[in-house]
């Protein structure tokens, strides 16, 4: 039997026929606060497409990452006093357990960012060597105008894209960008925060790459399903 499934890039429904093996990745959480119906809904239609496959006799690789280094996680640990990685550990643990209660299937493999950051600095190293980055005062920067493409699977329009970055943190003022839209890949940490040394300066990863570079290391780089969270 063929599966069909809506497929956002091209806004209609297409036959989907993978392999046996279906190559699926997920947004997680960042493990900062407790779970929210929000994330119940997100997660639980994974899970049902997740069942869906194995019924039709595949088997599933489904990754579903945890961003345990981003600034909402640091915010939080300082609000409360503790150690970040001490409040993502208990926060991953509740997630964790609302997930089993509402009988969801385990996920295939549940990688940390934080666990990681060797293959994210090579990530970046890569991506600035081929033309696709530049480096600003200890910053690295995604040149979206080396990606023509960028944009297309969602269909927004810049002034949308402009918009939204706004809204969801993406600093389009900051001076340092050739493009309002380019997005930090690397920057310096604050004096309270985790900071890795690098061969363009001390500091973290943002939390884009983190994505980019853990489905490359868990799946490698073909993907049949690519899902948001």
């Amino acid at each position: 039997m063929t599966m069909r499934l809506y497929d956002t890039a091209r806004r209609e429904v297409v036959p989907f026929t993978p392999s046996d093996v279906v190559l699926m990745y997920t947004c997680g959480i960042t493990p900062y606060d407790a779970t929210h119906l929000g994330h119940a809904a997100t997660f639980l239609v994974y899970d049902v497409l997740q069942r869906r496959l194995i019924d039709l006799g595949h088997t599933v690789r489904c990754v579903r990452n945890v961003t345990d280094v981003d600034d909402p996680l640091f915010a939080k640990a300082r609000e409360l006093g503790v150690h970040y990685l001490d409040l993502a550990a208990g926060e991953e643990a509740r997630f964790n357990r609302d997930m089993d209660a509402l009988n969801a299937l385990p996920v295939y493999s549940t990688p940390r960012a934080s666990s990681a950051i060797s293959d994210i600095r090579g990530f970046i190293g890569m991506v600035i060597d081929r033309g696709f980055a530049y480096v600003v005062n200890g910053s690295v920067y995604f040149d979206v105008s080396k990606s023509p493409s960028f944009g297309d699977i969602s269909h927004y329009s810049h002034d949308q894209m402009i918009e939204f970055a706004r809204q969801r943190g993406g600093n389009v003022d900051d001076p340092q960008k050739r493009n309002p839209l380019d997005f930090v890949l690397w920057h310096p940490s604050a004096d309270d925060e985790p900071s890795w040394d690098t061969t363009w300066g001390a500091g973290r990863p943002g939390w884009h790459i983190e994505c980019s570079a853990l489905a490359l290391r868990e799946l490698g780089t073909t993907i049949d399903l690519h899902g948001g969270g």
